[in-house]
């Protein structure tokens, strides 16, 4: 499920990017972010990989599947961060941050605990169950932001409904 812009880039997103982009919840959100990506590859290429090994055929496959939702909802993480430095030191202009293909979807946003239960999924070892939920909350967050940047009005987009009541009543009647 792939959200749209609810309108065009205007001046007034990119100045809404461009300001997400120097701000301190940015520098926050990548440094958790890239935290985040070392933590799990450290995990994956270290104690993961030994762990996975003493799982039975079928844990091992879901740890597998598991590991292979964590990495690919990470790289998007890391793809939208990317996104956000680029705009930050000028590679990348706010209007273009703005296009659809850098948008976060839901499809990652499914969370471990909220899947159907699958009995297997207590036989993985914490390091990838705490590592998947770290990146969903993670996710979350990142999605949070993307929305509110990217997809949701701005306060100047859409008319205020009685505002645009009233102007229509003033232009109706003639200046009240």
């Amino acid at each position: 499920m792939t959200e749209q812009a609810s309108s065009p880039a205007s001046p007034a997103r990119a100045e809404v990017v461009r300001d997400f982009a120097k701000s301190e919840l940015f520098d926050r959100t990548f440094a958790d972010g890239m935290e985040l990506v070392e933590d799990a590859a450290a995990y994956l290429d270290g104690p993961g990989r030994q762990e996975s090994k003493l799982l039975s055929k079928n844990a091992a496959l879901t740890y597998a599947g598991e590991s292979m939702r964590l990495t690919t909802r990470l790289m998007k993480l890391a793809s939208w961060l990317l996104v956000q430095r680029a705009v930050r030191e000028g590679d990348m202009s706010a209007l273009d941050a703005c296009e659809d293909r850098y948008r976060l979807t839901e499809d990652e946003a499914r969370r471990t605990d909220e899947r159907p239960s699958d009995p297997l999924m207590i036989e993985l070892p914490t390091g990838i169950l705490d590592l998947a939920s770290r990146s969903e909350r993670l996710y979350e967050r990142v999605r949070h932001l993307d929305r509110r940047m990217y997809v949701e009005p701005l306060d100047g987009d859409t008319p205020h409904p009685v505002l645009s009541q009233h102007d229509r009543l003033r232009e109706a009647f003639g200046g009240l």
